[in-house]
C-alpha cells in the first residue's frame, strides 16, 4: 500500500505567479497538461496593495493551485539592491532606474528559497523566449537550486498572447483580451509598461496606457533628507527609506514625472524598448546625485560613476550573486559617509527642478572662497606657480615634438 501511495504522489512545482495572462496559463497547463501539483507564489517587492494581493490569491485558487503563498520582500529588496542603486545613481543608458531588472533578481532569489523550503521538484516561470527575464530567472535558479528542474511553458511552446487566451477560454477561464494589450509590472522602484507600441522604434505609448493618470498641475515643493546616502525623511517627516520611496512616488507620479521609454541591449543580444513610470526613483536618484556633487570629492565622484555603471549593468543582466557585486557595494557604502543633508525639489507637470541642498558636509563652503569671485586660502603668486607645475609635462611634450617654436 505504501508503494502504491508513493506512485500516486504528484511531483511539486513552484510557479512564480503574478495573476497575469502568462502565469494564469502556466497554472492550468502545469496541472492539466503536465500532471504536476502546482504551488503558486507571488513575491511582493512593494508594488501591490493588500487588496491586490488578496485578489491574486483568489485567482490562483480559482485556477486550481494546490497552495498559494505571498512572500513580502520589500524591505529586503531595498536593503539588498535599491540602496546601492541610489548610492550609485544608477540609470541605465542615462534613462532607466532598473525598475524591473533589479526586482526580477530579488523575486528569483525569493522563489528559489521558497522552492527549497517546500521541497519542490520543479520551479516554473512565465517568461517568453525574447526577453531578459528568462535569463535572469534561469541563471539564478541554476545558481541557488541546481538540483530543481526549470519549466518555462510560454517560452518552450512559443505561444502568442492570443493562443494563451484561447487556451484559458477552453478551460473555462475568462480573460479580457483588451486587458492583455499591455503588460504592466509594478514594484516599489517603478512600473514598466509594454505593448504593441514598444515593439516598434517609432511609436510611443498612448495616454491611457500609463497606469497613473497625469492629473496634478499645481507646482509643489518637497524636501528629501538623506543620511549616509539613504533617503530617511520627506518634508520633515522621518519615514525610513521604504516609506520615503513609496510616499514620494504617490505624490510625484500624478504629475506625469518619470515617464519614459527605455531603449537598451538585452542580455540575449537584441535591442528592446519598454515604457516605464518611476517618478519616485528618478527624483531620488537625481536629488541624491546633486547632494553628492556638494559633499564628495572629484575622484570619489569619478570612481563611483565607473563602478556604479558596471554594477547597474551587471544587476540588469541578473548577475546579482557574483561576489564582485558585494565588493562594489562595500565601496559604494563607504563613499556615502558624508552624503548627508536636505535636497529641495519642485514638482511640475511632466518635470521637476532641483532647487538646491543644505548640508553640514557641503564642500562648497564660503569659508574657503567663492567660485569665480574670491578665495581665502591662496595668493595670486601661488596660482601662477601651480599653473606652471601642473602643465609642465605637457609643455615638455609640445617642445620635444616640435609643436611649439622655441
Amino acid at each position: 500500500m505504501a508503494i502504491k501511495q508513493k506512485k500516486e504522489m504528484k511531483e511539486k512545482v513552484v510557479l512564480a505567479f503574478s495573476g497575469g495572462l502568462d502565469t494564469s496559463f502556466c497554472a492550468i497547463y502545469l496541472a492539466q497538461d503536465r500532471g504536476l501539483e502546482v504551488h503558486s507564489v507571488i513575491v511582493n517587492t512593494g508594488g501591490f496593495s493588500e487588496e491586490e494581493l488578496q485578489h491574486i490569491e483568489k485567482r490562483a485558487y480559482e485556477l486550481g493551485v494546490a497552495s498559494h503563498a505571498t512572500v513580502d520582500e520589500t524591505q529586503n529588496f531595498y536593503n539588498d539592491s535599491i540602496k546601492y542603486l541610489i548610492f550609485g545613481n544608477v540609470l541605465k543608458n542615462a534613462t532607466y532606474p532598473l525598475s524591473v531588472s533589479a526586482e526580477r533578481v530579488c523575486q528569483a532569489t525569493a522563489i528559489a528559497n521558497y522552492a527549497k523550503k517546500i521541497g519542490a521538484d520543479y520551479v516554473a516561470h512565465g517568461s517568453t523566449g525574447a526577453g531578459n527575464d528568462q535569463v535572469r530567472f534561469d541563471m539564478i535558479f541554476n545558481i541557488l537550486i541546481p538540483n530543481i528542474g526549470i519549466i518555462t511553458p510560454i517560452r518552450d511552446l512559443k505561444l502568442s498572447r492570443e493562443q494563451e487566451i484561447e487556451y484559458l477560454h477552453k478551460h473555462g477561464v475568462e480573460y479580457n483580451a483588451e486587458k492583455a494589450k499591455y503588460s504592466i509590472n509594478k514594484g516599489i522602484w517603478g512600473t514598466s509598461v509594454g505593448g504593441k507600441e514598444t515593439l516598434t522604434s517609432h511609436d510611443t505609448l498612448p495616454e491611457d496606457a500609463w497606469p497613473t493618470p497625469a492629473t496634478e498641475t499645481a507646482p509643489r515643493r518637497v524636501t528629501i533628507e538623506f543620511e549616509k546616502g539613504e533617503p530617511v525623511a520627506l518634508d520633515g517627516e522621518r519615514l525610513g527609506p521604504v516609506r520615503v520611496i513609496q510616499q514620494l512616488q504617490a505624490i510625484a507620479q500624478p504629475y506625469g514625472i518619470g515617464r519614459d521609454i527605455h531603449v537598451g541591449d538585452t542580455i540575449i543580444g537584441i535591442k528592446g524598448r519598454v515604457g516605464f513610470e518611476a517618478a519616485g526613483p528618478v527624483i531620488l536618484i537625481k536629488a541624491h546625485h546633486l547632494l553628492e556633487k556638494h559633499t564628495l570629492t572629484k575622484w570619489q565622484l569619478s570612481w563611483k560613476d565607473q563602478l556604479a555603471s558596471f554594477y547597474g549593468n551587471w544587476m540588469h543582466e541578473g548577475q546579482f550573486h557574483d561576489p564582485v557585486m558585494r565588493d562594489i557595494e562595500a565601496f559604494l557604502a563607504s563613499s556615502q559617509e558624508q552624503v548627508n543633508g536636505k535636497v529641495f525639489v519642485e514638482l511640475l507637470p511632466y518635470r521637476f527642478n532641483l532647487i538646491g541642498i543644505e548640508s553640514e558636509n557641503d564642500l562648497m563652503s564660503n569659508k574657503f572662497g567663492s567660485y569665480g569671485e574670491m578665495n581665502n586660502t591662496w595668493t595670486a603668486d601661488d596660482v601662477k606657480g601651480f599653473s606652471k607645475i601642473f602643465g609642465n609635462q605637457i609643455v615638455i611634450w609640445h617642445k620635444v615634438n616640435g609643436k611649439v617654436e622655441e
